[in-house]
């Protein structure tokens, strides 16, 4: 019995249709890789690494990164602008080879012609920048790096209620108490922010002060909670329509979002120049850390819409 697709083109076709030789069909879902009928491990096993190669670079991508922000924000909170830059810039040179081709007699690449309209893209990218942007901001508003790596688990219960009300997804009673557990955990982490006690009416205006920018920062990262969540499910219906062309989607999603920065221009400039001229550290160790936080977000960008393209945008 062999198993082959519909159609050979796995760019333009969904990967739930498959066709057996003796005239039945079979259905494979992303999320579980077995077929109905015809479906052998054998086959089942390049979906399968596939899958947790895709999780490992979640995991080791996203944690180094994390790992390496810290560090950037203790040398500068308020880096968020030109950090964004330096990782779009870096995400689209790093993936601008495969997307060029040099025609014959021309000495001028052209991009190669895409399989998803631009117009989906450009919307992908609005959602992508300011999302990030928002959550990068966060930290030069007196929000703790402690509760913006928390903060971030919330996107369970965002996810989680887009799958419900936009895909019509259902999920076990299980995974429903799960993500209800780590919501409330993010809440009491956000609300248990240590309060200054106030000696005089001097202090007591910056403690007022403080909170304001307190409440601006968990503004910002509650809106890029529910920017991110939006966008993965942008990816996973794009990504279903067209096909599993992520690469594409890191790269345009990155490229894009480019001409933006010109806006950021001189908070883009404090940022760098804040990297050369701080005092605790050396300007290479700064650079050499702004490096590896660029590596890793590559990494964990790669994996995360690897995931998104099997429909499984939003477990993450």
């Amino acid at each position: 019995m062999v198993v082959r697709r519909h159609n050979a083109s796995v760019q333009n076709n969904s990967p739930d249709d498959y066709t057996v030789s003796n005239g039945a069909s079979a259905k494979f879902n992303g999320n579980d890789p077995s077929l109905d009928r015809g479906f052998s491990m054998t086959q089942a096993a390049p979906i399968i690494i596939d899958y947790y190669f895709a999780l490992s670079l979640v995991m080791g991508g996203c944690c180094t990164n994390v790992w390496a922000y810290e560090q950037l924000l203790m040398l500068n909170p308020r880096i968020g602008s030109a950090l964004t830059f330096s990782q779009m810039l870096f995400i689209t040179l790093q993936s601008l080879p495969t997307f060029i081709e040099f025609q014959q007699g021309q000495f001028i690449p052209r991009l190669k012609p895409r399989h998803v309209p631009i117009h989906q893209w450009a919307f992908q990218v609005v959602v992508l920048l300011t999302g990030t942007l928002f959550n990068n901001w966060a930290f030069a508003y007196s929000v703790p790096l402690t509760l913006l790596i928390v903060f971030r688990s919330a996107g369970l219960a965002v996810s989680m209620l887009f799958g419900v009300v936009f895909l019509k997804k259902r999920y076990s009673t299980m995974q429903i108490t799960s993500v209800i557990t780590v919501t409330v955990g993010v809440v009491l982490a956000t609300l248990s922010r240590p309060k200054a006690t106030p000696t005089s009416s001097e202090s007591t205006a910056q403690t007022s002060e403080d909170m304001q920018k307190y409440l601006i920062g968990v503004t910002m990262l509650a809106t890029s909670l529910f920017l991110t969540a939006f966008l993965g499910m942008l990816q996973e219906k794009t990504y279903k329509k067209y096909g599993p062309c992520w690469k594409e989607g890191v790269f345009y999603t990155h490229f894009l979002s480019l001409p933006m920065f010109l806006l950021l221009i001189p908070d883009i400039k404090q940022g760098y120049t804040s990297l050369s001229k701080d005092p605790s550290s050396s300007a290479p160790l700064s650079f050499l850390i702004l490096g590896l936080n660029l590596i890793s977000q590559f990494i964990c960008v790669s994996g995360v819409n690897r995931l998104s393209s099997v429909g499984i945008a939003s477990a993450l």
